[in-house]
């Protein structure tokens, strides 16, 4: 399952690209949320190679992931690759300066399954392709936002 979404935003590139490196920030926010994040390597800003474990609960049952930066080519681009224990994940960031104050960002995510109850979840959530669609084109619009609001304010 492909998963594409774009937002142009009103900060420069370096910018964009720091505010999405914040990787603590994402973590207080997962954890918000009930997620337990632990960072088991690249402690030391951004570099290929960072690894997280994480632990939630999807519909009921225990999930764990494991979550690495594959790829990281500041400011243009950041690869991670997930695993858990049916499902791949690869999540592509891409940066691309429109002018001096307008940066685009992408954000392409494809899933694929391990196991038989993997592809029966990727089934169902083929089902609602087009509102999970919407929705990921929606939080990427409100993280945009929020961007450039944080960059407007220095914050």
């Amino acid at each position: 399952m492909q998963l594409s979404a774009r937002e142009d935003i009103q900060a420069p590139i370096n910018a964009v690209f720091e505010m999405v490196a914040d990787f603590e920030r994402f973590e207080r926010m997962a954890m918000r949320r009930g997620i337990e994040v632990r960072r088991m390597s690249g402690h030391m800003g951004v570099v290929p190679g960072t690894r997280w474990e994480t632990e939630f609960r999807l519909r009921g049952k225990p999930r764990h992931v494991a979550v690495h930066m594959a790829e990281c080519d500041p400011p243009s681009r950041m690869m991670f690759e997930a695993a858990s224990k049916g499902m791949n994940g690869v999540t592509m960031i891409e940066f691309l300066s429109l002018s001096q104050r307008r940066t685009r960002l992408s954000v392409d995510m494809s899933l694929s399954a391990k196991s038989l109850p993997a592809r029966l979840l990727l089934q169902s959530l083929r089902l609602g392709q087009s509102r999970f669609r919407r929705q990921f084109q929606v939080r990427l619009s409100e993280f945009a936002r929020e961007m450039e609001e944080r960059h407007l304010h220095g914050g």
